[in-house]
């Protein structure tokens, strides 16, 4: 039953695939095409959206707020309770309009966390029934709050807010890259189910020929059965592997399709990347740009002032709260509404609102302590992150140099053994081999290849992850930078 779901499987894999022409990709193709059209590239896209509007309200918080208030109409009709000298109840009709309009603006303060605010309001009133009616009108009134002893919430989101934007766009770019390191992946999985179905293939018909000229020995009388048994037995473990890599390389190619938007493309042929990279990295280069580009460098800075916020804020909300408000304007009250706005009199206000904790057990002191402690706790936390962040980037360079040199080895390792393959083979025909000794360099010229495009897959991923720890390009020597975010 699983062999024949597995072709089921299979066969609905490469309907679509072999109608059409077979397409041709390098690495560098696969990877700008995965941060092109990926699911995961667009949900960075829509990640550095979100934060930039994010962004865009907090700027707006700081800027003068205008605003239309009103109430037109305010038409009532119905009986309203009201209480009599004599503490009873009686209904009374009302049929009245009241309509309103107040025009305001309001700044806030950053320094002070305090805000000025200042409107303008014009109110009618009509009473239909004794047939009335009055203006009430505030031409100009302008005032000033001011909190007293407490946390000031619009300094500290103004010093923590600038950061956390910077932050999202260098996260961006992370992510961007990030989706370069998991193309190659993908891209090397298939290229290594491609190159394992090469072998296979070319095995299986290798396996093929050598059993065509055994059976010739065997029917002269210069070979055993048992050799001729021992390639049958190899000729069937060949025509099994080239089925199991078929299938491999179509459910590689799927999850390649899958990942970088591909799915509308064909059967796709992965080229060889490059063994050698025009660039040189330095331990010390790669950390200073690490430091000045990556996300990481921005988000330590941003806890450490999160912490200190949560200090002041802990300081702030100590139970001693107060508030100074003061208002200068004038008002006017006719029934005529050209009366309203002449002579209108004096208002003003000032006052001061404290409240005062008598006795709180200890409870404000404990949340400053605990708060002091969080950002020690950070600091320490940072520092300890700081030092991984250096370590990684250190191992990622050392990684790199190392996977150069295991490339140009496996790359020779390759070259030899195919070539001693091909002495065996040759040896076989000529009847100075055994089959052990040819099953033996058929095995290692197969694990060579296999090797070098796995040395390939740990230089070229050493490579990716570089830039994407770096934020910068070693080989063009420039910031990493994308275009693809639009704010309209």
């Amino acid at each position: 039953m699983k062999p024949l779901l597995s072709a089921i499987i299979a066969l609905f894999i490469l309907i679509p695939a072999y109608g059409q022409d077979t397409l041709r990709l390098t690495l560098a193709e696969v990877v700008d095409m995965a941060r092109q059209g990926s699911i995961a590239a667009k949900q960075d896209i829509t990640v550095r959206k979100t934060k930039y509007w994010e962004w865009r309200t907090h700027r707006s918080n700081y800027q003068p707020q205008l605003a239309l208030e009103g109430t037109l109409p305010g038409f009532q009709k119905t009986f309203n309770p009201v209480t009599q000298p004599n503490g009873t109840i009686k209904f009374e009709p009302v049929h009245y309009n009241n309509s309103a309009l107040n025009l305001s603006f309001s700044q806030g303060i950053t320094a002070t966390g305090g805000r000025i605010y200042g409107a303008t309001q014009l109110q009618r009133f009509d009473d239909f029934d004794a047939k009335t009616k009055l203006y009430n009108a505030i031409p100009y009134t302008i005032g000033f709050s001011q909190p007293l002893f407490q946390f000031n919430q619009m300094k500290w989101d103004n010093r923590i807010a600038p950061i956390k934007y910077a932050e999202s766009k260098q996260q961006f770019i992370a992510d961007m890259e990030f989706v370069g390191v998991q193309a190659s992946a993908y891209f090397f999985d298939l290229l290594l189910a491609q190159v394992n179905h090469q072998i296979a293939t070319t095995n299986l018909e290798n396996t093929r020929q050598i059993q065509r000229i055994a059976d010739e020995k065997f029917e002269l009388g210069k070979i055993s059965r048992n050799e001729i048994l021992q390639l049958q037995l190899e000729y069937l473990k060949a025509e099994k592997s080239a089925g199991t890599a078929r299938r491999d390389m179509e459910i590689a190619a799927m999850n390649l399709r899958a990942y970088a938007g591909m799915q509308s493309a064909g059967r796709i042929q992965l080229e060889l990347p490059p063994a050698v990279i025009g660039m040189t990295v330095q331990a010390d280069r790669v950390l200073e740009e690490a430091y000045a580009n990556n996300a990481q460098s921005l988000a330590y800075e941003r806890r450490i002032r999160e912490a200190r916020r949560d200090v002041a804020k802990a300081k702030g909300e100590n139970g001693l709260n107060a508030a100074l408000n003061a208002n200068l304007g004038y008002s006017n009250s006719a029934a005529d509404l050209g009366k309203v706005y002449r002579d209108p009199q004096n208002q003003q206000l000032v006052e001061l609102k404290f409240t005062i904790p008598v006795l709180d057990w200890g409870r404000q002191r404990s949340r400053t302590k605990t708060a002091e402690a969080n950002l020690e706790f950070t600091q320490y936390a940072v520092e300890q992150d700081r030092q991984n962040f250096a370590q990684a980037v250190a191992t990622q360079v050392t990684l790199y140099d190392m996977m150069k040199e295991q490339v140009k080895l496996s790359a020779s390792a390759d070259s030899i053994a195919s070539e001693k393959y091909e002495i065996a083979r040759q040896r076989y025909v000529l009847g100075n081999l055994s089959i052990t000794d040819l099953s033996i360099a058929f095995a290692e010229k197969d694990q060579a290849k296999r090797d070098y495009i796995l040395a390939l897959r740990d230089f070229w991923g050493a490579y990716y992850e570089l830039r994407y720890l770096s934020l910068y390009d070693f080989e063009q020597n420039k910031k990493i930078s994308y275009d693809t975010f639009a704010t309209n």
